[in-house]
């Protein structure tokens, strides 16, 4: 079915999305943003029309919408998509604010496709065939770390004046949920979860936010460890995986995944073809993974198959993220619902 796709906030990802959608061959594609600024280099980069509000662009006929706000106002959109019947992806969250008007919408049949854009990337579709074929045996350990430094996420603005400033969306907050949607891929749900939450050094802008997270997630046959920080001045995520028969490791900045087979004990690598990079951005972040995103966002649309992050799971993602900040808060351990 022809359809416009509508993005809903022209920040960088909002932009992101439409050059997506461009890739895939979209050409009815509309922006909004009530900055002018922002508006108008969409329009001239991606030659699309824009507007400052949804009712100004007055769109008709079959839509679809991409909403890239910042997190604490996706749930007025996803709303107001819900009630209209429209199809509607959104960036990656950290609050829950209406979440649970919003699962009763999905429950009735509202299609609410939230991001998981790891879950597209080469390296980790590989991870996760790996742990599932047993090729590392029964597992004992893991070990993430992603890391980097706030300032550089926009180096064209101030850290003060976005979202990744303000405690509720603060940068290290935003990345857990971030990596927790694909680590449960992977390895499945935690059972429990203790913390360590703080701030430890100065970032202009962000005097307000827990700069790292330190999460110890009990998996039942094997811990996971998880530290996500913005303090890291050089770009990392880094994944350690022990097991009965082999270790895996996975350096973003090696481009590949390293195996050890204890049988042999030969390493090996595998490596694979993340695409580029837009301009501007880290090597790391190839554009593919967020091509193929929306490309199942699209196909979710049209029916084709279902988009694979459930609004219901992203919620119990967000429950993990809160638990381990009561957990710090607390010293204790909490039981996560199963």
């Amino acid at each position: 079915m022809s359809r416009t796709f509508v993005v809903i906030g022209l920040g960088s990802m909002g932009k992101r999305r439409i050059r997506c959608l461009q890739a895939l061959g979209m050409t009815a594609i509309v922006g909004v943003d009530p900055r002018e600024d922002r508006c108008a280099e969409a329009a001239a980069r991606y030659q699309v029309p824009v507007h400052a509000s949804l009712d100004a662009a007055a769109v008709s006929g079959p839509q679809a919408w991409i909403i890239s706000v910042p997190p604490d106002l996706h749930h007025v959109y996803l709303e107001r998509a819900a009630s209209a019947g429209i199809p509607s992806f959104v960036e990656a969250s950290v609050v829950d604010t209406g979440m649970a008007s919003l699962l009763a919408r999905e429950e009735a049949g509202a299609l609410i496709a939230p991001s998981a854009t790891l879950c597209f990337h080469p390296a980790i579709r590989q991870i996760r065939d790996i742990v599932a074929g047993g090729r590392l045996g029964r597992l004992s350990s893991v070990s993430m770390h992603s890391g980097q430094y706030l300032p550089d996420w926009h180096t064209y603005e101030a850290v003060s004046d976005y979202y990744v400033s303000n405690r509720d969306t603060g940068g290290a907050r935003e990345i857990v949920p971030f990596e927790l949607t694909w680590l449960v891929t992977v390895f499945d749900w935690p059972r429990t979860v203790s913390a360590q939450v703080r701030k430890t050094i100065e970032i202009p802008g962000a005097e307000t936010i827990d700069d790292t997270y330190a999460l110890m997630l009990d998996m039942g046959a094997f811990p996971l460890q998880l530290t996500v920080d913005v303090v890291s001045r050089v770009a990392t995520r880094r994944l350690l995986v022990n097991g009965e028969t082999g270790q895996l490791v996975w350096d973003w900045n090696e481009g590949c995944i390293r195996l050890y087979d204890a049988a042999t004990a030969e390493w090996s690598k595998i490596e694979y073809d993340l695409g580029k990079a837009e301009a501007g951005y880290n090597a790391n972040i190839g554009e593919q993974m967020y091509i193929d995103e929306i490309r199942a966002f699209c196909d979710a649309v049209d029916g084709l198959a279902p988009f694979p992050n459930a609004l219901g799971d992203d919620h119990r993602i967000l429950g993990v993220l809160y638990a381990a900040e009561r957990a710090s808060a607390n010293r204790s351990v909490e039981v996560l619902p199963s």
